[in-house]
């Protein structure tokens, strides 16, 4: 799943838990998968932000310093 699609789905998420209509296994249910993709979004956030800062490296000689990103298992 892409970052928009669990962005989405998150939304989707708050809402249904925002009405107060949910039973509490359900509300659990939605909880627990939000909370994994929060972090899936979070993870992929960082891995941006890391190849952004890779890319906007400047080495002594003011030349720009780039390398290809690999995000490590965690």
């Amino acid at each position: 799943m892409d970052f928009e699609k669990r962005l989405n789905r998150l939304e989707e998420i708050v809402e249904k838990m925002e009405t107060g209509e949910l039973s509490l296994e359900d509300s659990l249910k939605l909880f627990e998968e939000g909370v994994k993709l929060s972090r899936e979004c979070n993870t992929q956030l960082s891995e941006a932000e890391q190849k952004v800062k890779l890319l906007l490296g400047i080495d002594d000689d003011g030349n720009a310093v780039t390398s290809d990103f690999v995000a490590q298992e965690g």
